[in-house]
């Protein structure tokens, strides 16, 4: 598994051919939240299947485009569908929009994913501001041979998520009498959900939700050197002692039904920084 140059340039310079003009924000939407875009003024869209060296996306919730254009005056580049392990990719797949969006110009990332609430203090519906995270996935996107021509190949990671912003983000919840909770991540591989078992593991660990996604996507950044705030979706509760079927639909539903909160706090933060 490599990366080059020559393909993070090919990928950039179409979509500069398109229209996408030094975007100061990049934002990857999660499943159910890809509502966002709405906000975009003057978008231009870029299908991935049309994007030089860009995976395809497989899960059908998931749209697969980048959007460029403003919100809140500020140029931004959103990803509706991400890319996931659970789907066959690697993790130089699923984070390769990652590394075109940072050639592109963006200088923070924001990421909001679906996940589900281990800490029983948090219910359906809840949103999390992620403070630190677990990796369960197995791997690394840094892992390969030629990692240090883009960057670091120990990247310190004390701090991943960026403290001003997630500062600035619990600051909009209270004034906008939304309720953001703050917690642990922890990141699996998928795509089958968690026995009663694996839950409760999870929870000894220190996780407060627990998903299949976000976690490549913040240790690139953190490779590029790129302020990240990620927020979590809450949308089904994982109590090992009362556990329901997964219901999919149910989980798509919570998450559109939550998604206008998120895109406040995302759009008040974007005009604050």
């Amino acid at each position: 598994m490599r990366i080059t140059e020559k393909q993070l340039e090919e990928s950039a310079e179409y979509l500069k051919s398109k229209g996408f003009d030094s975007p100061e924000i990049g934002i990857v939407l999660g499943t159910g939240l890809g509502k966002l875009v709405d906000a975009i003024e003057g978008p231009i869209t870029a299908h991935y299947n049309h994007i030089p060296f860009f995976p395809l996306a497989t899960v059908e919730f998931h749209s697969g485009k980048l959007i460029y254009g403003k919100i809140e005056g500020k140029k931004v580049v959103v990803m509706q569908g991400r890319f996931h392990l659970y789907e066959g990719y690697d993790f130089l797949d699923v984070t390769y929009p990652i590394r075109v969006m940072h050639r592109l110009g963006i200088q923070r990332l924001f990421i909001s994913n679906a996940a589900g609430a281990i800490n029983l203090n948090f219910k359906k519906g809840d949103m999390m501001l992620l403070e630190d995270h677990i990796n369960l996935q197995g791997g690394s996107p840094l892992a390969f041979k030629n990692v240090s021509e883009f960057g670091d190949r120990f990247v310190d990671m004390s701090e991943p998520y960026d403290v001003e912003m997630r500062q600035k983000l619990i600051a909009i919840a209270q004034r906008e009498g939304i309720s953001l909770q703050k917690g642990v991540y922890v990141s699996v591989v998928g795509p089958q959900l968690e026995t009663k078992a694996e839950y409760r593991m999870l929870r000894i660990m220190g996780a407060d939700a627990v998903g299949m996604s976000t976690i490549p996507e913040v240790i690139v950044a953190n490779h590029l050197r790129l302020p990240i705030v990620a927020v979590s979706v809450l949308t089904d509760e994982c109590d090992p002692d009362n556990l329901q079927p997964v219901n999919i639909q149910e989980i798509i539903e919570v998450a559109g039904k939550t998604e206008p909160k998120m895109v406040k706090l995302f759009a008040e933060l974007i005009k604050e920084i």
